[in-house]
């Protein structure tokens, strides 16, 4: 986890919808490496994040081996065959850092949670101080999981494991047949929600809710007017108005509130005593009260859609073509994203699968007039070479979830009323090398490293490294995010940073004074510029550094 990544994130327009306008992105990578580039550019930005990783079965092969001790060099050798960025390969075909990991394996729980691990570190860095993470998983590893996410995230900010009943069917075959899956729930800091319980509620819907005397403040529901706990300006007696008994509070109880209070809680209409006026006191909660306050989630969710209606829902976007295994349904991901999110945050899912997390975002957008965006990250995992999505030409996961988002983007924007508009494009990244040349490669001698330096000095960015490829790294390395509103004017890139609404200008084409001028005329936050532009005019080089300084840009050479 501590080593850096030299790779980056390049664009990729053509698998993109609506590239130029979006503010959701899909990374198509292994989420390690993806995780170590994101840090810089949204460490702290991240309201809610939702994984739903391998689970550890013993029969699957989908182990990442990170061994962080090793070089890539290494790891090809322990491994076998890998392709030249180090990947493995199966009859020379790319299939990620996937390898089995059975349950006759002394390290079978070790290999996962180490998987895990450094995924977590970096996950809690991207969280917001008010940030949460809900990560699915089943029986196999739940207690490993708990222990590993009280290490991350520590034991404090545990919220709940979430009991989810997702599915229905019975296992005849089983001593007991599974319906459950859990979802661990932890706060980037608990002191945050202790002081704002508000925050993590779900909405009330109203159930329970009547209006039996005409109150013209609208519906209400009759809460207890006892609480736990002994107070000694909340013991008092209240008299039934109706049958004339007294009641006390309990024994280790008292009233909900002091007499003074009651006494205008009384007078207002808020006390009744029953629904036939002949029980204790209880006091009106309206509605509207209700909705504001919000609902308090419990831990048992038996009444959201199982995973037979997510592989329903995908089978009808793909017109009836079963190409992913028990995707989770919106049902369950809306109610998660009710819960951890508000309307324009950024939601965050790096084991993205099918895609379910961002078609649930855009979906709750269309509801309830959000503006939530998403970041989804998927390994370009190979499908089986018999399955149904390898027979409808999906040859990577990565594929079917771009396509479904694209299906579902256009299914929720052709159903929205009174021409109403939600953000259902999304900009497509994928893992690539850097476009710059590497210091220190591996096995090389002293001499051989010397050389590399001096040509380093000479250009520094790879032949072919097309200039907007270059802009995307230079923003990544600079925290720029990659949803920044970028434009290009005569030859310069010019970046919106969208955090603090500075102008970046990045100079990656050509470099002469008059541009210099025009672009000082722009009053950017900070140029940067291929030193490689300025090879042969050591005086203009010079120049623009004082012309810079003078003008109070910060000014970079790469």
């Amino acid at each position: 986890m501590q080593s850096p990544t030299s790779r980056t994130l390049v664009p990729c327009k053509e698998e993109s919808a609506d590239f130029d306008g979006t503010q959701n992105v899909f990374i198509e990578a292994e989420n390690l490496e993806a995780l170590k580039i994101l840090q810089k550019s949204y460490a702290g930005s991240v309201k809610m994040i939702y994984i739903d990783p391998p689970y550890n079965t013993g029969n699957d092969s989908f182990i990442y081996p990170d061994k962080f001790s090793e070089s890539r060099e290494e790891y090809a050798r322990r491994v076998g065959d890998t392709d030249d960025a180090g990947y493995l390969k199966r009859d020379g075909v790319f299939q990620g850092a996937w390898r089995k990991n059975g349950k006759d394996s002394g390290h079978y729980h070790s290999n996962w949670l180490s998987m895990m691990l450094p995924r977590l570190h970096l996950a809690k860095t991207l969280l917001r101080e008010d940030g949460v993470i809900f990560i699915s998983i089943d029986d196999n590893e739940q207690a490993q999981l708990k222990l590993l996410c009280d290490e991350v995230f520590g034991e404090e900010n545990f919220v709940a494991d979430i009991i989810w009943n997702s599915t229905k069917s019975v296992t005849n075959t089983a001593l007991i047949s599974v319906s459950h899956t859990h979802t661990l729930v932890y706060f980037k800091e608990m002191d945050y929600y202790i002081k704002n319980r508000q925050k993590f509620r779900l909405p009330d819907d109203g159930d329970g809710f009547e209006n039996p005397d005409n109150d013209p403040r609208g519906a209400w529901k009759a809460d207890p007017f006892q609480v736990g706990g002994w107070r000694p300006n909340q013991q008092y007696p209240i008299t039934n108005p109706n049958t004339g008994v007294v009641y006390l509070p309990n024994t280790g109880c008292s009233w909900k509130n002091d007499f003074d209070k009651f006494q205008e809680l009384l007078k207002n209409n808020r006390i009744v005593f029953g629904r036939n006026g002949d029980s204790a006191p209880q006091r009106k909660r309206f509605i509207w009260e209700a909705q504001e306050r919000g609902k308090v989630a419990k831990t048992l969710w038996d009444e959201v859609e199982t995973t037979t209606n997510g592989t329903q829902l995908l089978k009808k976007i793909f017109g009836g073509n079963s190409l992913f295994d028990n995707p989770k349904p919106i049902g369950f991901l809306r109610k998660v994203l009710t819960l951890g999110s508000d309307k324009d945050d950024l939601i965050l899912d790096f084991f993205s699968g099918s895609g379910t997390t961002a078609h649930a975002v855009m979906q709750l957008n269309a509801e309830d007039g959000g503006s939530r965006r998403f970041i989804c990250v998927q390994l370009p995992e190979e499908t089986d070479e018999k399955s149904e999505a390898r027979k409808a030409g999906f040859s990577t996961i990565a594929e079917i979830a771009k396509e479904r988002i694209r299906r579902a983007g256009r299914q929720i924007s052709d159903g929205l009323q009174d021409g109403s508009e939600i953000d259902t494009g999304f900009k497509v990244f994928k893992l690539a090398e850097s476009g710059f040349k590497q210091w220190r490669q591996p096995g090389q001698t002293d001499t051989e490293a010397l050389q590399r330096e001096l040509l380093l000095n000479i250009d520094s960015v790879l032949p072919e490294t097309s200039s907007e490829n270059l802009l995307y790294e230079l923003m990544l390395r600079m925290g720029l995010k990659l949803t920044c509103k970028v434009s290009f004017s005569d030859d310069v890139y010019f970046v919106e940073d969208e955090d603090t609404g500075g102008l970046y200008a990045f100079l990656l084409e050509r470099v002469d004074q008059g541009l210099i001028d025009a672009v000082l005329e722009k009053h950017p936050t900070k140029v940067a510029a291929l030193d490689r532009l300025f090879e042969g005019d050591d005086a203009l080089k010079s120049n623009t550094v004082l012309q810079m300084k003078d003008a109070g840009v910060m000014f970079e050479c790469v």
